[in-house]
């Protein structure tokens, strides 16, 4: 039955209260930054400069930034670009980190000796630090060479989780019976192993989810991520600075939408681990 784990999963989220808050967060989100902005005014538009700031009003809810350009606008129009490099991010980072856990696991010895070693030494080294070593290279990074930056250093947890579940399947009755009826290598691990660790895959993406908005509002906070005129959120708090104090709205809702997004997609990681955990089952 094809789809029928993550139709199960999802059911599962949806019958924890947190995890209904978080996919509700997070689908609500979804829907705005596909079908708002259309019907929004262009975030690049300055309406009078020499109005500066301006508090949330009927005309502007979550008011206008220094620049007199609305942030309800740049806000949800900040949501395309954060949700969408959170999402191809993650979707490197599992695919990465499914391949290297599966090979790992299933072909064992000397190959998986060899790949865990390299995934052990690129753990030590912090994914900020090296992000940061990376990114610092390009004075401009471009929003593709974000994405897969973001993508190719998330993948080390990911790989240590598959390969432990490939290492409990692969002596398992319908592992040996695909073998013995003279499956090969890639057909067992497509068809038979790779369904039994997409629960734990789909876990790691919603809580990877958080912390890849994290990682990129941090950098574009830093001036190292998205580049201006293009709104994020991390951009946006980045540009607020010089209004901190006298325009906080400024900040705070781009703040808002960042904490919001973090806590929908780890209440949806945990309403899963949950739901996969044998003791609470």
């Amino acid at each position: 039955m094809r789809g029928g784990p993550l139709g199960r999963l999802l059911a599962a989220a949806w019958r924890a209260p947190g995890g209904r808050t978080g996919l509700l967060l997070l689908l609500g989100f979804g829907a705005l930054a596909t079908l708002a902005p259309p019907f929004l005014t262009d975030p690049a538009t300055m309406s009078d400069v020499t109005a500066g700031a301006m508090a949330p009003s009927m005309a502007h809810p979550f008011g206008t930034d220094h620049l007199s350009r609305d942030v309800l606008s740049r806000v949800i129009n900040g949501a395309r670009i954060s949700l969408v490099i959170a999402l191809v991010a993650v979707a490197v980072s599992l695919v990465l980190g499914a391949g290297v856990g599966m090979v790992a696991g299933y072909v064992g010895g000397a190959v998986d000796a060899i790949l865990m070693r390299l995934v052990d030494g690129a753990r030590a080294i912090p994914r900020l630090f090296l992000l940061l070593l990376l990114i610092l290279v390009w004075e401009r990074i471009p929003l593709t060479a974000l994405i897969l930056v973001l993508g190719f250093t998330g993948w080390l947890g990911t790989s240590r989780l598959v390969r432990g579940e490939v290492l409990r399947l692969r002596h398992a009755p319908f592992i040996l019976a695909a073998r013995s009826l003279g499956a090969s290598p890639y057909r067992v691990l497509r068809v038979h192993l790779l369904p039994n660790v997409a629960g734990p895959l789909i876990v790691a993406a919603t809580l990877g989810l958080g912390e890849v908005i994290l990682l990129e509002a941090g950098l574009s906070f830093l001036g190292l991520g998205v580049q201006p005129p293009t709104p994020s959120w991390g951009g946006m708090i980045l540009e607020a600075r010089p209004v901190l104090i006298t325009a906080p709205w400024t900040s705070l809702f781009p703040g808002l939408a960042i904490a919001c997004t973090v806590l929908a997609g780890n209440l949806v990681g945990d309403a899963l681990q949950a739901s996969l955990d044998p003791r609470t089952a």
